[in-house]
């Protein structure tokens, strides 16, 4: 069994440095693996994260757990929030895993002459037991899952642009098959200048 020290060490390898958020994403994601009963870090793809916050945070899942964007196990779900949902991909069993509202109240007792409170934190996220600093909840998901995951392989061309859309993330529309981009719900515009740069 992988311990806490190695995780930190491997996420904070990533950043140059070891933060709190970075422990509070290593200590959920080995409390998934406890609650889910599974062995981390993952060596296949069992296990998906819906991450609420990026950076440091994410990073610190990822080091726990093995489920990362480039695996296709990780999501981000922009809520700013340092929390997590973890599936167990086989059983469809999910936990969301937040601190304890009290987290940061509790690091500053059990340390209170850390040199900040930033400094608390840091150490105490590291021994406070896990129903101190951390909540967890049984959840349903509000999409298919296997959805969101696809199919590997699956490939179309969007008749409007041309591009190459892939994991079913197509939509269609009028008998077209549209990227999203081009049906509307893109979240960029294309500049003049910009469209001159396209090769036909």
């Amino acid at each position: 069994m992988v311990t806490l020290d190695v995780f930190l060490q491997h996420t904070a390898a990533l950043h140059r440095h070891l933060c709190p958020r970075q422990v509070l994403g290593v200590r959920m994601g080995m409390y998934a693996g406890e609650l889910l009963q599974l062995t981390l870090p993952q060596q296949n793809k069992r296990l998906f994260a819906l991450v609420e916050l990026d950076g440091c945070f994410a990073d610190g899942v990822m080091a726990a757990t093995g489920c990362s964007l480039g695996h296709r196990t990780m999501r981000l779900v922009d809520y700013g929030k340092a929390a997590c949902t973890f599936v167990d991909t086989q059983t469809g069993r999910a936990v969301r895993i937040a601190p304890h509202r009290e987290a940061r109240a509790r690091a500053l007792a059990c340390l209170p002459n850390a040199k900040s409170r930033w400094h608390a934190q840091l150490e105490a996220y590291q021994t406070l037991p896990n129903d101190t600093l951390l909540v967890w909840q049984e959840v349903s998901l509000t999409f298919s899952l296997d959805a969101l995951i696809s199919r590997p392989g699956v490939r179309v061309t969007c008749d409007a642009c041309g591009e190459e859309i892939t994991n079913e993330r197509e939509v269609c529309r009028d008998g077209q098959v549209l990227c999203r981009a081009c049906a509307g719900e893109s979240y960029y515009t294309v500049c003049d200048e910009a469209r001159e740069n396209i090769v036909e």
